[in-house]
């Protein structure tokens, strides 16, 4: 009986804790919601990165030109024909039609932003940090730190976010340059 009763009491505590998270996640953004939640864990943003001296963290992705970041780099990003601020525009016009994204910091003397990119059902916080590289006259090239609040939780989401930034951030450069 006692066995009975012990499992009764651990399916109605799962039932009550599946039912708190569903309201949580249902408020979504709301006041009381889901993010209020993730805050118990810490800032969205998680700050300042130091690319030169950057440490890999499991479901993170980099982007990093040639001798920037002592990380091994996902992907080299190319060098654009564009200066700094244009591509520093380019990154916030990228970054503004990704879903479910703001800008959480922006440097005021560096070219350096970030944002805070959220999941679509749970709204799990990821920190993408921006560094424009100059490479030349009219030229410049970015440093893409993508970085999930909660370690392997990711599942391949900055990696694939990563590239898609870098692929559409190359297309407006490249078209703005031939107008």
């Amino acid at each position: 009986m006692t066995v009975r009763w012990g499992r009764a009491v651990g399916a109605l505590a799962l039932g009550g804790l599946a039912l708190v998270g569903g309201v949580l996640v249902a408020q979504g953004p709301e006041p009381g919601g889901i993010e209020d939640l993730w805050l118990l864990f810490g800032a969205p943003d998680r700050g300042a990165v130091d690319f030169a001296t950057l440490t890999r963290r499991p479901g993170d992705a980099l982007a990093c030109p040639p001798g920037q970041c002592r990380a091994a780099s996902d992907r080299v990003p190319p060098v654009l024909p564009v200066p700094g601020d244009r591509l520093r525009a380019i990154v916030a016009q990228v970054a503004a039609e990704e879903p479910r994204t703001e800008l959480a910091f922006q440097a005021r003397w560096a070219e350096e932003d970030r944002y805070v990119v959220r999941s679509e059902w749970l709204r799990l916080p990821d920190t993408v940090a921006v560094a424009i590289v100059g490479a030349g006259e009219g030229r410049s090239t970015l440093v893409l730190y993508a970085c999930p609040q909660f370690g392997v939780l990711d599942a391949g989401g900055n990696r694939a976010r990563l590239e898609r930034w870098l692929d559409r951030i190359e297309g407006l450069a490249r078209t703005k340059v031939a107008r």
